[in-house]
């Protein structure tokens, strides 16, 4: 039960993080660039669609195993300590963002089309692409 335990708690302070981070996206002292990559983590998290969907065995478990955590920690550094301490101490004044959003999944689908489109808007003008 050891290991079982240990990923609930793992579980638990991830929780912890995405409600600060959803905190410190509103927080005048955190950088654009960290907040505009503190909404797309917490969209993505809060979020009911998933990069990789889940029934894929193994690979489907990857996103919010190892993508989610590392996402984190990359925002975690892009904002300053003292902002971050004090999301942190309101994240646990306030009840944990645990439910999954549908706007939030919105959002990640709005993502993927703009960058889709902006993909292939590059691809169709790429010096020589063969013309029919």
């Amino acid at each position: 039960m050891g290991f079982i335990a240990s990923l609930r708690e793992k579980v638990s302070a991830l929780r912890k993080e995405i409600a600060a981070l959803s905190l410190a996206i509103r927080h005048p002292g955190t950088p654009w660039t960290a907040k505009l990559l503190a909404l797309i983590i917490v969209a993505y998290a809060l979020s009911p669609i998933d990069l990789i969907p889940d029934f894929i065995p193994v690979i489907g478990l990857l996103d919010d195993l190892v993508l989610l955590p590392i996402g984190i920690a990359i925002v975690i550094k892009m904002i300053p300590q003292r902002v971050m301490d004090e999301c942190r101490k309101e994240a646990l004044q306030h009840e944990p963002l645990t439910k999954k959003n549908w706007i939030a999944a919105l959002f990640i689908v709005l993502l993927w089309i703009s960058l889709s489109v902006i993909a292939i808007s590059f691809l169709s003008k790429a010096p020589g692409r063969l013309r029919h």
